[in-house]
């Protein structure tokens, strides 16, 4: 089977198994309801940035692993007690975003990354 994390999203289930979804826009049109379902699995999927993140996000459920497969971007991570730090990952690097942790990214150079994500739960709000 061969994928386009871009164009088709992986769920890796706890069982072992792995089924495919359309990515994109079709995946996030999807009702609230259906992608928190969808959020009990781990999501695999990739994204370009050219600007930066509009949200902060966090995932309540699990950490996020997230790799930067070209570009130059900023993490910025907000820990539950409310104490900010800052990661840059320059043209290739990965790091892992604590479970519950906001977090949002600058953008400083056009950016592909790879997410790992268990999105049960997961949350937003404006930067």
């Amino acid at each position: 089977m061969t994928l386009m994390p871009d164009q088709t999203y992986a769920l890796l289930d706890a069982g072992g198994g792995i089924r495919t979804l359309p990515g994109g826009r079709a995946f996030w049109a999807q009702p609230p309801e259906a992608l928190d379902a969808l959020g009990r699995d781990w999501l695999v999927s990739e994204f370009s940035f050219d600007t930066d993140w509009a949200s902060w996000e966090m995932h309540p459920q699990a950490e996020e692993f997230v790799y930067l497969l070209d570009g130059d971007v900023e993490f910025l991570i907000e820990a539950a007690d409310g104490s900010r730090a800052s990661q840059r990952l320059s043209d290739r690097g990965a790091l892992v975003v604590p479970r519950g942790a906001w977090h949002t990214a600058k953008v400083h150079r056009p950016s592909r990354m790879f997410f790992i994500t268990l999105g049960a739960g997961t949350e937003h709000r404006p930067v």
